[in-house]
């Protein structure tokens, strides 16, 4: 089962007079529990390929497919119901609440969902668990280490159950071993919970570790990139 497609994607940009185009004609499938890697060089469209696939920007031409939905076709109010019961996000910077503590962070996206906390605090509490960090519900993002601060980011996106989670440079400002450790818990989730993962990553040798890679190049995306 495809859970996301898109078909002859394309994305412009204007500039000043100038027209950039940063993805020309691309296709894309991703199947239920898919663990998939982007690379390319720095401004080769890799970020705008996520956000267009996570309904969080609308293609200049082609369609995107979320669970069948035609995201393109929907207003802001529509893709963000979509993105909020479908799709989970993670990014190089954690943009945790540094007012909230762990446990309120990973809850957030059950509350905006209108569930009430008392069914929603168990199930953030079992997602921090999941990922190592039982012992850190209510210590605040400054009272957490870097690792951790991006082990909190992947509970959040986990806890709605997503059917796909979007992760841009999730292991960018993290040491060798914490980045190891992240990706590391990301397969054993997707395993666990047959989450597919888009990953795009700078990072050749953990993009090597996932059982697809493709390469953005001049705006083309290459199924082949090994």
């Amino acid at each position: 089962m495809n859970i996301i497609t898109c078909r002859d994607l394309c994305k412009d940009f204007q500039l000043g007079k100038q027209t950039v185009q940063v993805l020309k004609h691309v296709d894309l499938q991703v199947q239920r529990g898919e663990r998939i890697a982007i690379v390319g060089a720095s401004g080769s469209g890799k970020s705008t390929l996520l956000h267009l696939l996570g309904g969080l920007d609308k293609a200049t031409s082609g369609s995107v497919h979320i669970l069948g939905q035609d995201v393109q076709s929907m207003n802001e109010t529509q893709r963000g119901e979509v993105r909020n019961q479908s799709l989970g996000f993670i990014y190089q910077f954690h943009h945790l609440l540094a007012e909230f503590s762990a446990l309120e962070n990973v809850a957030m996206p059950l509350l905006i969902r209108g569930m009430k906390r008392a069914e929603v605090e168990p199930r953030a509490a079992e997602m921090l668990e999941k990922v190592g960090l039982a012992h850190r519900l209510h210590h605040h993002p400054a009272e957490l280490s870097g690792g951790e601060r991006q082990r909190v980011a992947v509970a959040r996106a986990l806890v709605t159950e997503p059917v796909c989670v979007l992760a841009d440079e999730p292991t960018g400002n993290l040491d060798r071993n914490s980045a190891q450790a992240l990706f590391d818990l990301m397969q054993q989730l997707n395993e666990q919970l047959q989450t597919s993962f888009i990953v795009v990553t700078h990072d050749l040798e953990l993009a090597a570790r996932m059982p697809r890679c493709m390469r953005l190049v001049d705006g083309q995306l290459d199924h082949e990139a090994r």
